[in-house]
């Protein structure tokens, strides 16, 4: 993999190394999931043997897995752990660096069809009919909010 470049690789994108796929990093994840089983592993002897006995069976058939059972048997750790579901909170300045992150490995990912990557336009510019030639022209001096940057992506 890459070495990233990311101010906080704990939580970040970067391009594999192929540059043919992104890589998502979310450390906190796994952390909080070991926190969580370890917790409840240390609560009560009953707990811990639930536990125990999950992972047992996670681990028989991680050897050959049938379609399906390491999902449902993921699942059955988690509930005898009593995990939360794995998520990251994200503030305003992490979601913009993400963003930023995140549209620099599109454009690697995009560079043989650059097209493809691009957002589609809203607003006005949506409406051919030439029925609503008045629209458009309407919104072309009056546009919407989110067209000037106000409240919306821009």
């Amino acid at each position: 993999m890459t070495e990233s470049t990311s101010t906080n690789p704990q939580l970040s994108f970067s391009d594999r190394d192929d540059q043919l796929a992104a890589i998502l990093r979310a450390d906190r994840i796994r952390h909080d999931t070991l926190v969580s089983l370890v917790a409840t592993w240390h609560s009560d002897d009953e707990a811990r043997d639930d536990v125990i006995a999950q992972l047992d069976a996670l681990a028989e058939a991680v050897a050959s897995p049938r379609e399906g059972e390491l999902d449902e048997l993921v699942q059955h750790v988690e509930d005898a752990a009593a995990m939360d579901d794995a998520q990251v909170e994200v503030d305003l300045a992490t979601a913009l660096r993400l963003r930023d992150e995140l549209d620099g490995v599109i454009r690697t990912l995009a560079r043989f069809n650059p097209a493809r990557a691009e957002r589609p336009s809203r607003g006005a510019s949506l409406i051919k009919h030439p029925s609503h030639a008045r629209t458009r022209a309407h919104l072309a001096e009056n546009p919407l909010p989110a067209q000037r940057g106000i409240g919306g992506a821009a």
